[in-house]
C-alpha cells in the first residue's frame, strides 16, 4: 500500500521543484506546472529536447509506479519498460515524437511499477505547442488498465477528458496550446479484457 503524503510528488517543497526543473534546463511555467501537480489522475510532463527528460510528476504517478519525482526528473520515462519488447507500442510513440503532423498519441504499453510489478499502461500523449509553432513540452497520462475494471475505466476517460478541457486555457496564458484530441476507448471491456490476458501471458512465462 503506498503511503499517503502531503503535498504533491513534483513539489515536496517550492525550492526542491524549482531545482529539479533547473537541471533539466527547461522552465516550466508557473501556471502549468501547479495544474499537472494537482491533477486527480496520473500526469507527468517532459521536455523535447536531450531525451525527452521528465520534468515533473505529480502525486497519482507515484501512486502508480512508485517512483518519486527525484527518482525520475531528469530520465526518460521508457525506464518503465525495463526490457519489455512493446514494440507496436513503441512504433506508435516513435511516430509521435518524429512527426510533426502527429499531435497526440495513445497505445497501451507494458510498464514496470518500482518493485518490479507488471502492469499495462494505457498511455496518452499530448504536444503542447508554443503559438510559434515551437512543441515546448510533452504532456502524458498513464493509467493502469490490467488491475481495472471497464467501469473505472470509463471513469478515468471522463476525467482525463475534463483534465484536457481545463488544461486549454492554463496553457493559454502562456502562450502555448496543446495539440491532438482524446479518442476515447471505443469498447473499455475488451480493452480492459485484453491487458488482463497480457499479465497472465507474462505469469505463464516467468517475466520478467
Amino acid at each position: 500500500m503506498v503511503e499517503q503524503r502531503s503535498g504533491t510528488v513534483g513539489q515536496v517543497g517550492a525550492k526542491e521543484s524549482s531545482v529539479q526543473v533547473r537541471q533539466t534546463s527547461q522552465v516550466v511555467p508557473d501556471d502549468l506546472r501547479r495544474y499537472c501537480e494537482h491533477g486527480h489522475i496520473a500526469l507527468a510532463l517532459a521536455g523535447v529536447s536531450d531525451d525527452n527528460p521528465l520534468l515533473l510528476v505529480n502525486e497519482p504517478f507515484y501512486k502508480l509506479t512508485g517512483y518519486d519525482a527525484p527518482e525520475v526528473v531528469g530520465r526518460n520515462c521508457r525506464l518503465l519498460q525495463r526490457n519489455a519488447e512493446n514494440q507496436e507500442a513503441r512504433e506508435k510513440i516513435h511516430a509521435f515524437l518524429e512527426d510533426d503532423r502527429v499531435g497526440a498519441v495513445r497505445t497501451t504499453i507494458l510498464n514496470f511499477r518500482k518493485d518490479g510489478r507488471p502492469f499495462v499502461n494505457l498511455l496518452y500523449m499530448s504536444k503542447l505547442r508554443a503559438l510559434s509553432g515551437e512543441v515546448r513540452f510533452l504532456f502524458a497520462s498513464q493509467f493502469d488498465v490490467s488491475r481495472s475494471q471497464p467501469e473505472l475505466l470509463t471513469a478515468y476517460d471522463a476525467e482525463l477528458s475534463r483534465t484536457l478541457a481545463r488544461l486549454r486555457p492554463t496553457l493559454a496564458e502562456s502562450g502555448i496550446v496543446i495539440e491532438g484530441s482524446l479518442k476515447a476507448i471505443a469498447n473499455s471491456v475488451a480493452t480492459v479484457a485484453q491487458a488482463k490476458l497480457t499479465l497472465a501471458d507474462l505469469d505463464g512465462t516467468g517475466f520478467p
